[in-house]
């Protein structure tokens, strides 16, 4: 559930099912906290690798 997500880097799946209506699919759910992943973490983390490689 989205709420779960809130205020975590983390990203949750879950109902996990077979797509029938192509060969080898899947359709899941996948909810993540969109500020903090989406834009924040993944700044710093692009951050951190510059200053690593530096």
């Amino acid at each position: 559930m989205p709420l779960t997500a809130t205020g975590k880097d983390d990203v949750f799946v879950g109902r996990i099912r077979r797509d029938y209506s192509v060969e080898n699919g899947i359709n899941f759910i996948c909810v993540s906290d969109n500020t903090r992943k989406g834009a924040a973490l993944n700044a710093i983390q692009i951050l951190e690798y510059v200053i690593e490689h530096k």
